[in-house]
């Protein structure tokens, strides 16, 4: 079941939203990544904490929250953790928001 509290705090914060985007064209943001292909495994978190600049358990409470939120995948290989987008739940919630709104078009 999808908490959408949890969704609406993950996108409550530029930062997430900011990791949702560069998640959308991983070869772009993280071609360098040599452990994995990043648009078929995902991207290391280390990866995308360098990228913004912060600490990786910094990263990784804002990465905890986009996967509670369904927003992000991560698969687990060895020691490093990689993230995908969920392109259905992304595409759910805002759907969902559009409805819950009564957004119509201009």
């Amino acid at each position: 079941m999808t908490n959408r509290e949890d969704q609406v705090k993950a996108l409550a914060n530029e930062m997430r939203i900011e990791v949702l985007r560069v998640l959308d064209e991983p070869m772009r943001h993280f071609g360098e990544q040599e452990s994995a292909n990043p648009s078929e495994t995902g991207v290391c978190v280390q990866l995308i904490a360098a990228h913004f600049n912060v600490s990786q358990p910094t990263m990784s409470r804002h990465i905890d929250l986009l996967k509670r939120a369904n927003f992000i995948v991560t698969k687990r290989q060895q020691k490093w953790t990689y993230c995908s987008r969920n392109e259905q739940a992304l595409y759910d919630y805002a759907n969902w928001l559009k409805q819950s709104l009564n957004i119509k078009e201009p």
